[in-house]
């Protein structure tokens, strides 16, 4: 009678645990991280990759400095000159938030090159790390 009753009792937390399953609304879809820097090392490798390591002439006369690790809540990288990585930066390109809200500002958004910079930038903070 006992062993009767356990079979009864698993069947019947089978079938409950079927019905709350389908209960459930599905999961959402994962996307990537949104806060500041998440998105930023996104962009920083991205970048890197794509502008850098490719030898793209666009960029060819700048040096990346990744600057990730920043304790005002606002992680950026910075293109300098290669030459002189001391000096101003030539562009920044920073986030803030969750979501993050991202900027790119300096001399180099005044440029023929700042379209191009900005949709590179916006793509890449989504996750796609295609280049240009």
């Amino acid at each position: 009678m006992r062993l009767r009753l356990s079979v009864a009792n698993a069947a019947l937390l089978t079938a409950l645990a079927a019905a709350v399953a389908g209960c459930q609304s599905p999961a959402p879809a994962a996307g990537p991280n949104r806060a500041a820097l998440p998105t930023m090392e996104r962009v920083a490798l991205a970048a890197n990759a794509c502008w850098f390591k490719s030898a793209d002439p666009a960029f060819a006369a700048y040096k990346l400095a990744p600057e990730l690790n920043s304790f005002s809540g606002r992680p950026r990288i910075l293109l300098v000159h290669k030459g002189s990585p001391e000096s101003r930066p030539l562009l920044v390109v920073q986030a803030e938030g969750n979501p993050a809200r991202l900027q790119a500002f300096g001399p180099m958004m005044q440029e023929p090159v700042a379209g191009r910079i900005a949709a590179d930038v916006n793509r890449w903070s989504g996750g796609n790390k295609a280049c240009s």
